[in-house]
């Protein structure tokens, strides 16, 4: 959420005062939207990676206050519970050799954080969902020690009014409860910004929504929870279900949840914004003494502080982002569906993938969204969570005679998919030698039939073959994970399985 809140106590007239100030928020963001109040483009692209803490035997550990402390840097904070850690990248312009130079930061400051959790017998592990993490490391005890954790975790909770059911049934089935929303914690994750103006915002988005299944086929990276395997990306399904505030009645209803993909194609960016505040009770809030419409007619940059701080409790895949810089507003859109990992090239092959695709998908005269029914792409999204590089995408048909089709994910990908993201990253002025490189990763994982999440089952169930047990066998595959990752190569380049004797680090 990134806003820094104070743990106290709502009373009644707190929500009703938020939410008029929520619509006061909304009308200036019109008025700035109606006045093109906005900042130029500027082709500007963010990053930030969830990381894991593990030990030298693959199992979590709870210290990310000391390892933050070592690393000293504004570039890592803490996230929801005391395992995780994030790194955030500066904005880097699109264009020339910006991958290139994107990975070798991102080398630079996790291998210099990896050292600094070394000196506390730990190291840092990049990884969708930990696979030694147990159902006694998510508890509210280990949550952050941060306010707004501890008063986001009360809210959602009171909200709820009842335990968390986590019900996911993939390979294998996990049903079990929770009294807190830290499960969610298990989900670490990339976040990729692009600053975008208002009147592309929509086509962005649109085109944003439309890929993430094949960024998630492409991608996946976390096929284990408490010992299950489940599906290939089991993010999403325990995201939803850990941070869900409706009792079965409310779903039964039709009540939206919080963790949302959404329900129709947008025309503004204010479609999402208006949208949130017509679906979501604050779950924080907090007002501050702007008044952002007063603001907006004296000529300045309100902060829509309210408007922020309630988007941050909406958890889109793709949200909207309102923030200001040097004096301007601007719009971003965030696209959160990727797991974190496995390795620094294969993170940088995704943002290349996904930030030429959205570019040129984003100025087709005919654009996919007009073509592709809106609950078509979210069925995709949840295929490819389920089912990673083997799954099968609905997409419109090329040529005449219009109409959709099943297409397998990897021949979506390779025949279609590359080809656009490869002109997008030409028209953003991204040198061929960078796209070449990272989406040459895309296209290897693609004929491999290979992604980080096959890769951890295929090398869990050598381990189980060769006689390890289920722990055990999840614990090999976290260290050998681990060390592969900070090597660096590719996953679709990794042996399967263990090598011998299992490594302890």
């Amino acid at each position: 959420m990134g806003e820094k809140v104070v743990a106290g106590r709502f009373d009644l007239s707190d929500r009703q005062r938020y939410r008029d100030k929520l619509r006061r928020c909304l009308s200036g963001l019109e008025l700035l939207l109606e006045q093109k109040r906005f900042d130029r483009p500027k082709n500007l692209m963010g990053l930030e990676i969830e990381l894991n803490l593990a030990g030298p035997d693959g199992m979590p550990r709870m210290l990310n206050g000391q390892v933050l402390e070592r690393i000293a840097s504004r570039d890592f904070q803490t996230e929801l519970a005391m395992f995780n850690l994030e790194v955030n990248i500066a904005p880097h312009r699109l264009g020339g050799r910006v991958f290139d130079r994107l990975a070798e930061e991102l080398r630079t400051s996790l291998a210099y954080a990896h050292r600094k959790a070394g000196e506390v017998d730990a190291g840092i592990v990049m990884i969708g969902i930990l696979p030694t993490l147990d159902r006694d490391d998510l508890v509210s005890s280990n949550l952050s020690d941060v306010d707004r954790y501890t008063l986001l975790n009360d809210q959602i909770v009171a909200a709820r009014g009842e335990d968390f059911l986590l019900d996911i049934d993939g390979v294998e089935r996990l049903t079990c409860t929770s009294k807190s929303i830290v499960p969610e914690a298990a989900c670490t994750s990339v976040q990729l910004h692009l600053q975008v103006t208002p009147e592309k915002f929509a086509d962005v988005w649109n085109a944003a929504q439309a890929v993430t299944a094949a960024q998630i086929a492409v991608g996946a990276n976390s096929p284990f929870l408490f010992g299950r395997e489940l599906w290939r990306e089991s993010r999403p399904p325990l995201f939803q279900q850990s941070t869900d505030t409706r009792p079965p009645e409310l779903q039964a209803q039709g009540v939206r949840p919080r963790t949302w993909f959404g329900e129709r194609w947008i025309t503004s960016a204010h479609d999402l914004f208006e949208e949130n505040l017509r679906y979501f009770p604050a779950l924080l809030p907090i007002c501050d003494d702007e008044e952002p419409l007063e603001v907006v007619e004296a000529g300045g940059v309100p902060s829509l502080a309210e408007l922020v701080l309630h988007n941050g409790t909406v958890y889109r895949w793709n949200r909207p982002v309102y923030g200001i810089a040097d004096g301007s507003p601007h719009l971003r859109v965030e696209n959160r569906v990727l797991p974190a990992g496995p390795t620094v090239m294969d993170v940088v092959a995704n943002a290349a993938f996904y930030y030429g695709l959205v570019r040129a998908l984003a100025d087709e005269p005919r654009p996919v969204w007009t073509r592709l029914p809106f609950e078509a792409a979210e069925a995709n999204f949840d295929a490819a969570c389920r089912h990673g590089i083997d799954a099968r995408l609905e997409w419109p048909r090329r040529g005449r005679y219009g109409g959709t089709a099943q297409v397998d994910a990897v021949t979506l990908v390779r025949d279609e998919l590359l080809p656009l993201a490869e002109t997008g990253l030409a028209a953003w002025g991204v040198e061929r030698a960078d796209r070449d490189l990272y989406l040459g990763v895309i296209e290897e994982r693609c004929r491999r039939r290979v992604n980080g999440a096959s890769w951890q089952a295929a090398t869990f169930h050598r381990a189980l073959e060769a006689g390890l047990s289920r722990d055990a066998a999840l614990a090999a595959t976290t260290r050998w994970y681990s060390r592969l990752s900070h090597e660096g190569e590719p996953v679709h380049t990794w042996p399967v399985g263990l090598p011998e004797p299992v490594p302890e680090r």
